[in-house]
């Protein structure tokens, strides 16, 4: 896969799929995730319905710039001084996050994108549209927050937290079936075949438990973004699943309430995950989104 220079210090591992005239659509994964993440049949089925669409590691994950140098956060006691509503100091921040996604946009020759993130990818999205609004044409959050109190289950990531790191490849992958089963809804049924080739495949790519811990402390240390999101422009869609066990469904209806004009979609019965049952009602409302918004721009050109 291809590699763009995004900052002096950080280059981003990305792929591309589907035609290059179609309108393109920036995916930005969760905390701790890879691009792979993006399942390839879903990114597939949103090539299908003429999308350009670009996925990427985010620094610190995947095949991108791993910044050991930073140091690794001492995670707990970030989620505790959270909690108590106390200064959170992080190695980076979202906005630098956002940053390295205008990065890999000018390293493609493309002044704007279609901008849809999941989880943190959604937090950082929000930062994007925020920050250069110039270079967001549309917005898709999934299964994200606006930050400040729905910045998630604390319970659910101090549970995350208190685990052993896993010690050998099949501890790893035993680990992400447990997590894939923990954050799932029930009304779609975990292949637990799948999870566990994906949690290989991903061990095997790059395994860099230290770079999910600094991006972790981007999110812990983010302000709530509620107010500011008052005056996001951005034609914006909100998707959460209702049986989100991570970050809550309200976290989703306070997105939508927060950003004028929103429209949001919850999925009965779906957790904080891209099921390959729900590919099709995913699937379709990004790309009525996407194409409602094209659509429009080029009648007004």
């Amino acid at each position: 896969m291809p590699r763009a220079r995004v900052s002096p210090e950080v280059e981003l591992e990305y792929e591309v799929t589907g035609p290059e005239d179609g309108p393109p659509v920036l995916l930005i994964m969760g905390v701790g995730a890879q691009l792979i993440h993006w399942p390839d049949p879903f990114v597939d089925l949103l090539a299908a319905r003429g999308l350009r669409v670009i996925r990427f590691d985010n620094r610190d994950a995947g095949l991108s710039t791993q910044l050991e140098h930073l140091g690794v956060p001492r995670l707990r006691w970030l989620v505790v001084r959270a909690l108590l509503g106390m200064p959170v100091t992080s190695p980076y921040r979202l906005d630098d996050m956002a940053g390295d996604a205008v990065g890999l946009l000018e390293h493609l020759g493309l002044p704007a994108a279609h901008v849809v993130g999941i989880s943190m990818g959604g937090m950082i999205a929000q930062t994007l549209a925020l920050g250069r609004p110039d270079r967001v044409l549309s917005l898709t959050s999934l299964m994200s927050t606006p930050g400040g109190r729905y910045v998630g289950q604390y319970g659910a990531v101090r549970a995350l937290l208190s685990r052993q790191a896993p010690r050998t490849r099949d501890e790893a992958i035993e680990c992400g079936v447990l997590l894939g089963r923990a954050i799932s809804g029930p009304g779609y049924p975990v292949d637990e075949d799948l999870l566990r080739a994906l949690a290989a495949r991903s061990y095997d790519r790059c395994h860099a438990p230290r770079g999910f811990a600094r991006q972790m402390a981007a999110i812990l240390s983010a302000p709530p973004r509620t107010s500011a999101l008052g005056r996001l422009r951005a034609p914006t869609l909100v998707v959460h699943g209702e049986a989100d066990p991570l970050v809550p469904v309200e976290a989703g209806r306070a997105t939508a309430r927060a950003i004028p004009g929103a429209r949001l979609v919850v999925v009965p019965g779906l957790g904080h995950c891209l099921p390959e049952g729900a590919f099709p009602l995913l699937v379709d409302a990004m790309a009525d989104h996407v194409h409602a918004v094209h659509e429009r721009a080029a009648r007004a050109a």
